[in-house]
């Protein structure tokens, strides 16, 4: 199968390369700049915000991905969620159809929901309904914290750690993650292209592991050969006024946005593995993979 995928060359983009490279398709990869070039792999330069750069790529192609997405806006960047969210996903939709591909892959994100609170929500719900209103054969995916040796998230905690055993925690830290692997997503990915049966649907990834947020921190410690961080809690109605001062600078932590998808959790049933026949790698193991004693 020849596959036009956006986004892959990101932290998930890697892993879903590798997954369909092994399994023999043949990609083309939306990219903003040329890079090393890789048996099986064509390149194409473009914008995905800038449908004129690349609507010609998908030609030949029989399924497109879209992976991009942003965990946070810089406006003055014009980088927000309605450009790299909505905008860049109704290009996707059109390169798809002009270019003859029936087949249409989303990445999107567990929360999301027409009810959704958050922006960012807001934002994945916008392009999951133009992908739903297409008239190509679409499968959405929407996962929970993914980790993995390259992933932002995990590896920001691990270097906080590194530098003072203390990891500061908003409110209660009981709040729930259900963390995923990159391998695991990148595999649903490539399955769903397999399996006519996930047509039409939208399945949430999520890991075995529910973790309140304070065990996460001790699981990522553990991993690190490190004792469990002093967690002192800042309470959170105060959160709540020092974020919407501080959200504006880029360096600052966390946004209210992302404060309000923290507190929503991110965790699933694991009804998915049902459908794609696999159990997802334990946290702790795949953590150790890349954390242990750094």
């Amino acid at each position: 199968m020849k596959i036009f995928i956006s986004g892959a060359t990101g932290f998930v983009g890697g892993h879903l390369v590798r997954e369909l490279l092994g399994r023999g398709h043949q990609l083309r990869l939306l990219t903003h700049r040329r890079k090393r070039s890789v048996e099986g792999v064509d390149q194409v330069v473009g914008d995905v915000t800038r449908l004129e750069t690349f609507e010609q790529a998908a030609a030949g192609c029989d399924a497109v991905i879209n992976l991009v997405g942003i965990i946070r806006e810089f406006a003055y960047k014009n980088v927000t969620y309605k450009k790299l969210h909505v905008e860049a996903t109704a290009n996707m939709l059109a390169a798809a159809q002009k270019g003859g591909a029936r087949r249409f892959l989303q990445m999107s994100a567990l929360g999301t929901r027409s009810t959704a609170v958050s922006d960012y929500h807001k934002s994945k719900w916008q392009a999951e309904q133009l992908v739903r209103s297409s008239n190509l054969e679409w499968t959405v995916f929407r996962p929970s914290l993914i980790f993995g040796p390259k992933d932002s998230f995990i590896n920001m905690l691990a270097s906080q750690l590194r530098l003072a055993p203390v990891m500061p925690v908003i409110g209660s830290g009981q709040y729930r993650m259900q963390p995923i692997h990159a391998d695991d997503v990148a595999r649903c990915f490539a399955l769903a292209l397999e399996m006519p049966e996930t047509v039409g649907h939208a399945y949430e990834l999520c890991g075995n592991d529910s973790l309140r947020y304070e065990d996460l921190l001790d699981t990522v410690a553990n991993a690190m050969g490190k004792s469990k961080p002093f967690k002192p809690h800042a309470p959170l109605g105060l959160m709540k006024l020092i974020i919407p001062v501080m959200q504006n600078i880029p360096l600052f932590p966390i946004t209210m946005d992302q404060l309000q998808m923290l507190l929503e959790e991110s965790v699933c049933d694991g009804s998915w593995q049902k459908t794609f026949g696999f159990s997802p790698r334990g946290f702790k193991e795949g953590i150790c993979e890349y954390l242990h004693k750094t």
